[in-house]
């Protein structure tokens, strides 16, 4: 066959002709992997509450990697969807280097995004910035190593079964998967901006259909603004929530048979501008009273506490329920209908830049971004995960004693305090270095073209009206040196590096929690905005792209946190993996079936792409079928330390049957290792008696 060319991939010869228009447009790969944390004792990210513990999984964390190849010019870009809060610098980075010793400079910060869809509901301690670490007492190395490890497999998946194929692109309209639960703030935007839109909130999910040229189907992306805050801060449970529920319920539907985490399909849901968007669709309102808030300050009684928002369900596990089935009967929607064909290059831009020295206009006068800092209404909370003390949203002016307990840490320049204004800064983050910097000043940003797509990679949490300024802004520019008004731009949320909130120049006079935590300042929007123009401009006349150099990857003045596990022991004559409440004889379908073992803790071995338990049905003599993990939605690992002092551990599963579940013979397994004293952490596994399941 003439006209082939050999790809230097370990040694695999891909042959550019399989990839002509009639058999494809790109090579396309796809992978997925097991990227779940330490599921005890470890702080989550994303709500800033040191209570917020682990205590088992509810559904597992992967990383779902996608490769696309021009074939023609063999430029590629990688895209990565994690379950977790947010991608860090730490984590990017040394899945970079990871994937640099495998393939050479294939996959770099130029071209690669590594996307969290922000679960608050996943093991915190994965930065190299302090204010970061606080809740989570400090850097978790095994956070770490579990999320590197888990990005890397899935990227050497998504390498090693690179085909030839198509992407075919569509967009609809979702109305009833979120609020804006900042509306007060989006309301000082100008009347003429917010007349453009029909809502508060993005609405609008796009997506894309990855077919291979022999028409299997190989995946899906869809990026839809929504908050990963259906489990609430009193959740202990590793959850990937509403939008890693809905990539379950697509794979499945996708992978007939498969366990979670299995099967060739992967079905990416992905974050983009959601920073005051949220899936607590019932809105805020006082827990006591059952009135709604009020609503500039999100208060009742004028304190924050018992100001909450809460979603459709019935409990917060309902409600990540209906949320992520919103999104997956969308997606499944677009995914049916998708029918524009992205055709042409794949190119980038990207630059590091100084957030913290940035020069914009702003009514005819040069002004410019700030050192980072967070303000009082940072600590005040959301609705969706209220703070604490007499911290309210919409603060702009301080207290005397909160000041006096920020001077404590650092008081903030007087040149600082004009340049954040209104803003009444409670910690000053950009002046602070000790034990490291607590918040960053140079940070990514980056451009990815798929053919008339463009990918926004962005390194926070844009609100609706910033992002929606962003993509005009960006498509403005390319539309204007000759690029085609059927250019689709999408923002990719929460990518290669956290820099928090970024709102628009109204909204930070409001002071609201989303402002509040918008570092470099009121300019802030604007001047990320000049810089993706800066980036759009290059990428659209083929210009080299100026970058200040990578951040430091420098962990090794970090305190590790927590102390390693020294031992594992059951009380008496027990045995760690022994029954100690079993399941009943029989249940009704529609049932809760449970069952408690002695446990050793699950820090001890993560059972990365594994399980904690399994759910198992006899399908002849002493022969038993897998029909569920610790991946499955229906099931629920709980793990407790009952004494301390003793180190004794408890495992509890469950397994939420539905009524519909087959009659026969069942039973369930809990798997882990313990840890004996002064050696290595040891396997071991229990099992339930059998039990039937009924007709309900």
């Amino acid at each position: 066959m003439g006209g082939s060319k050999c790809f230097a991939l370990l040694g695999l010869c891909v042959m550019a002709a399989l990839a002509t228009a009639d058999k494809g447009n790109y090579l396309l790969g796809r992978g997925m992997f097991d990227m779940t944390g330490p599921a005890g004792e470890i702080n989550f990210m994303g709500y800033g509450n040191p209570a917020q513990t682990g205590e088992g999984i509810h559904t597992r964390q992967f990383s779902r990697a996608f490769i696309i190849v021009d074939a023609a010019t063999e430029q590629r870009t990688l895209f990565v969807s994690i379950d977790g809060c947010m991608a860090s610098h730490v984590v990017t980075t040394k899945a970079l280097l990871e994937l640099e010793k495998l393939y050479g400079n294939l996959y770099r910060a130029e071209n690669t995004i590594i996307s969290g869809t922000h679960t608050h509901s996943a093991p915190a301690g994965f930065f190299q910035y302090v204010l970061y670490d606080i809740t989570s007492v400090g850097i978790v190395p095994q956070a770490i190593d579990a999320y590197v490890k888990g990005i890397v497999r899935s990227v050497q998946i998504a390498h090693e079964n690179l085909q030839p194929g198509n992407i075919l692109m569509s967009s609809g309209i979702l109305l009833n998967a979120s609020i804006n639960r900042s509306p007060s703030s989006y309301l000082d935007n100008p009347a003429e901006e917010r007349a453009r839109y029909d809502a508060n909130t993005d609405n609008l999910m796009t997506l894309l259909k990855l077919v291979g040229a022999d028409g299997k189907p190989l995946g899906m992306i869809n990026w839809f603004a929504v908050h990963c805050t259906s489990m609430n801060h009193s959740n202990r449970h590793i959850s990937s929530d509403n939008k890693g529920y809905a990539s379950l319920l697509f794979e499945e539907e996708m992978n007939e048979g498969a366990l979670p985490g299995q099967g060739d399909f992967v079905a990416a849901f992905a974050q983009t501008n959601l920073g005051d968007v949220s899936p607590n669709t019932r809105g805020p309102h006082c827990m006591d009273t059952g009135l709604p808030c009020e609503k500039n300050h999100s208060t009742c009684g004028g304190r924050t506490e018992l100001c909450a928002a809460s979603g459709p369900g019935v409990d917060m596990t309902d409600s990540t329920r209906i949320i992520g089935e919103r999104q997956f009967v969308k997606a499944k929607e677009l995914y049916k209908s998708a029918n524009i064909k992205l055709e042409g290059p794949i190119a980038f831009r990207h630059s590091y830049i100084d957030m913290t020295n940035q020069t914009v206009e702003h009514n005819g006068d040069k002004v410019q971004t700030c050192k980072a800092a967070m303000g009082y209404s940072f600590a005040a909370g959301t609705t969706d995960g209220p703070g604490a003390f007499d911290f309210t949203q919409g603060t702009v002016k301080g207290n005397p004693f909160w000041t006096a307990i920020s001077a404590l840490m650092k008081s903030p320049s007087a040149e600082q305090k004009k340049c954040q204004h209104p803003k009444p800064i409670l910690v000053d983050t950009g002046e602070m270095f000790t034990p490291f910097p607590w918040q960053p000043a140079v940070v990514p940003i980056q451009l990815v073209q798929v053919g008339q797509l463009l990918i926004v990679s962005v390194p926070g949490e844009f609100t609706t009206m910033a992002g929606r300024r962003l993509r005009q802004a960006i498509k403005k520019v390319v539309v204007s040196h000759g690029w085609g008004e059927n250019t689709t731009v999408v923002i990719a949320g929460l990518s290669n590096l956290y820099s928090s909130y970024i709102v628009t120049y109204e909204e930070y006079q409001a002071q609201r929690y989303e402002a509040a935590s918008t570092l470099y300042g009121e300019h802030t929007l604007q001047a990320y905005i000049n810089q993706f123009e800066r980036l759009a401009t290059d990428l659209a006349t083929d210009a080299k792209t100026e970058s200040l150099p990578m951040p430091p990857l420098d962990v090794s003045t970090t305190w590790d946190y927590p102390f390693p596990v020294l031992l594992d022991t059951a009380p008496g004559k027990a045995h760690i993996g022994d029954v100690i409440q079993d399941v009943k004889t029989a249940y009704k379908a529609g049932e809760v079936v449970a069952a408690s073992f002695h446990a050793g803790n699950p820090r001890n071995n993560l059972m990365t792409n594994a399980t904690f338990l399994t759910v198992e049905v006899a399908v002849g003599p002493n022969k038993w079928k897998v029909i569920r993990s610790d991946g499955n939605w229906d099931t629920l690992f709980h793990w407790e330390k009952t004494n301390k002092v003793d180190s004794h551990s408890t495992a509890t599963i469950e397994w939420r049957t539905a009524p519909n579940t087959p009659a026969g013979l069942y039973r369930l397994r809990h798997f882990g290792y313990y840890h004996p004293f002064l050696r290595h952490a040891k396997p071991y596994s229990g099992t339930s008696s059998e039990f039937h399941i009924v007709a309900a």
